[in-house]
């Protein structure tokens, strides 16, 4: 299953924190929903592209380095390669190049190891991102409001990869396992995303990934001219030479994932059983034959929503944190913004 419905998820649960404390960011995040939540997910995860192409109708399949499998239908495929100024670049060598610059805590490749992040210098790295966000990529707010999905994302996956502690969840084997996330992704998107927040998950994803490729994100994994506030607070491990390879991949992601949304929304899909819905037999497979309300039945017993509770709440603590260290986010217009019922209009299950 892919990331997305979690990062999704996360990031609208942190909204609602950011709201319910009255921060400043909040009515940002507001009224460039879609930049949000694009920042949530396309904002980090840069390995988004296809692994091969079928030889004979040319369609991409496959996710990054992951193995291909039966995707091909028994076809033959081909390698896929992004090719940008008369090279051939593997979805390998993109995904060690670039995943640890958006992640920042985790998922370096092993020659730039020394350039991790640990949680405590968060704050200011992403202090230092806010107020390039509004000083050097204005006007407006649209990148500041990727910037904030961009850290939910940050936070997010360190919390639930357990790179820091903040999330006690102990779901059918572990925290976060290749068993479990299909419950994860399924509880997510049916109980949660479906049925409480009465969410259309479709039109949802589809104006997330329609966003464009934000300038500022090349800036904030330090891949470009080293400028503003986050160079002077962390003069090393630019790349600018490696920006025109990085905007070329940014694009890519956003096209492969439009793609992507229609497999992932039909792989999560219920069906109607003799016993209740019915979930993809593959999903069920990976957690070793769980049914669809056997899962449902687990994720409640561990407490699942509590979970993601915990890190919402942890997401808006570091908002807090770069609010403190940002005074240009203290200074941010009053104004509530759109309500989550004006919000979500457009987005709600039918």
């Amino acid at each position: 299953m892919s990331g997305i419905f979690g990062h999704t998820m996360y990031a609208i649960l942190a909204s609602k924190a950011a709201e319910e404390r009255k921060l400043p960011i909040w009515p940002v995040v507001h009224r460039h929903f879609s930049s949000y939540l694009a920042g949530s997910y396309l904002g980090s995860d840069v390995q988004v592209m296809p692994a091969a192409v079928v030889t004979a109708s040319g369609e991409e399949i496959g996710f990054c380095a992951a193995a291909v499998g039966a995707e091909a239908g028994g076809e033959p495929y081909t390698p896929w390669r992004l090719e940008f100024e008369g090279r051939q670049h593997a979805p390998r060598e993109l995904y060690n190049l670039f995943y640890g610059r958006a992640h920042l805590l985790f998922g370096w490749s092993e020659q730039d190891r020394d350039k991790k992040l640990e949680w405590s210098q968060l704050p200011s790295y992403l202090a230092g991102v806010a107020g390039d966000a509004l000083e050097l990529f204005g006007p407006g707010h649209r990148q500041l409001a990727y910037v904030l999905g961009w850290i939910t994302h940050v936070a997010g996956d360190s919390l639930i990869k357990s790179v820091q502690p903040g999330v006690t969840l102990s779901l059918l084997n572990g925290t976060y396992t290749p068993q479990n996330r299909p419950i994860q992704d399924l509880v997510t998107f049916h109980e949660i995303g479906r049925k409480e927040l009465q969410l259309d998950w479709s039109a949802l994803l589809a104006d997330a990934v329609e966003t464009p490729v934000e300038p500022i994100q090349p800036h904030y994994m330090r891949v470009g001219r080293p400028v503003g506030q986050l160079s002077w607070y962390f003069p090393d491990g630019w790349k600018p030479e490696l920006e025109s390879l990085l905007l070329r991949l940014l694009a890519e992601n956003r096209h492969y994932q439009q793609i992507r949304n229609r497999r992932l929304l039909d792989e999560i899909a219920l069906t109607d059983g003799p016993d209740g819905p019915q979930c993809n037999s593959d999903l069920s497979k990976k957690t070793g034959g769980l049914s669809y309300a056997e899962m449902v039945k687990v994720a409640q017993e561990a407490n699942f929503r509590h979970a993601l509770w915990q890190i919402a709440e942890a997401i808006a603590d570091l908002f807090e944190q770069v609010i403190q260290e940002q005074p240009l986010l203290q200074e941010l217009p009053a104004g509530d913004g759109p309500t989550w019922a004006e919000l979500t209009a457009k987005w709600r299950k039918k």
